[in-house]
């Protein structure tokens, strides 16, 4: 039977492990005042949604490569698989660098995490599915006053109250990634180090994916309508959108984008090619390193160079 399993890690974790609809009631405010005023912001891990990169990335003023190098740090979201990215704290510090004695420096720009706290967003899915199923956990941590506040809200009125419906909206995309490639498994494989920069580049770099749509590779490669590509071309978030399109095609195969026929043969073609260069070019190396051995007195047999040549495989010595 299918299940569903919560795409956070419960162990010595202050999410409280019970799984609760948009309808819950909480007991919640954060203001200036409270006694625990910027207790959250002092010791930061905080997870950025590529839609967080480009709305704060505008705030800055700055190019998507710039913020990205300055800013944050990036990490497997699981182990040799696809990365995510963090935000970088205060030099030799926990602190967020936007963190003011008046509160959030960047706080109408502020990422999905902040907004969520104290509610945990949990990615659920089927395991014959690859779609979202938004489900939602309760996080309390000792230095947090904001629940003892008399004050009651509903899980949704309180992502409504935060903007979250249009930040979990423009992520989804993302998640599904995210999801679909933790689903797959060991059944697609761990992903090339060039898919994983190819991941990286369209998710959050979205000023360097604009150069590379914009390309004349890309062009030639991808067939896109005038009107498309000016949609995509002239709008950060429209492009985003178009990266997680992207991505389902060249990761998983999913088309979406038509492709130039005549040049995605060619390029095989090439591929082919390329890939008949490196085996002459590892064959050529090996003659190289037994020549140099054979002068220097060792055989195959000692080096544990030689290839097995019974015919049942076994190796065996009479």
């Amino acid at each position: 039977m299918s299940s569903l399993k919560p795409d956070v890690p419960f162990p010595q974790s202050p999410v409280i492990p019970a799984q609760v609809e948009g309808s819950h009631q909480i007991q919640f405010s954060c203001h200036k005042g409270i006694s625990c005023w910027n207790a959250c912001c002092a010791n930061i891990d905080i997870t950025l949604t590529p839609y967080d990169v480009i709305r704060l990335k505008k705030h800055l003023g700055i190019s998507s490569t710039d913020f990205l190098r300055e800013y944050t740090v990036p990490y497997e979201l699981e182990k040799d698989g696809i990365a995510g990215v963090k935000f970088r704290p205060v030099e030799n510090g926990t602190a967020c660098r936007f963190m003011t004695p008046e509160g959030c420096g960047v706080y109408e720009n502020r990422p999905t995490a902040c907004r969520y706290y104290p509610v945990a967003l949990l990615s659920m899915r089927r395991q014959d599915e690859y779609v979202d199923r938004q489900s939602y956990a309760i996080v309390k941590e000792d230095h947090c006053k904001g629940h003892e506040v008399a004050r009651t809200i509903t899980i949704d009125d309180y992502r409504t109250e935060q903007g979250l419906p249009e930040y979990d909206d423009l992520a989804r995309g993302w998640r599904q990634l995210v999801l679909k490639k933790k689903s797959s498994g060991p059944s697609i494989g761990a992903p090339s180090i060039k898919s994983r920069q190819l991941f990286f580049m369209a998710c959050y770099d979205v000023d360097t994916f604009h150069s590379f749509v914009e390309s004349e590779a890309f062009a030639k490669l991808f067939v896109m309508t005038e009107d498309e590509r000016t949609l995509v071309l002239g709008d950060d978030v429209e492009l985003m959108q178009f990266a997680f399109r992207f991505l389902r095609q060249v990761l998983f195969g999913e088309q979406s984008i038509a492709l130039n026929e005549e040049a995605a043969k060619a390029r095989l073609e090439n591929w082919k090619v390329r890939q008949v260069e490196i085996e002459r070019e590892a064959a050529e190396r090996r003659a190289k390193l037994e020549e140099e051995m054979a002068k220097e007195g060792f055989n195959e047999e000692d080096s544990g160079l030689g290839v097995c040549n019974d015919e049942d495989g076994s190796c065996a010595k009479d």
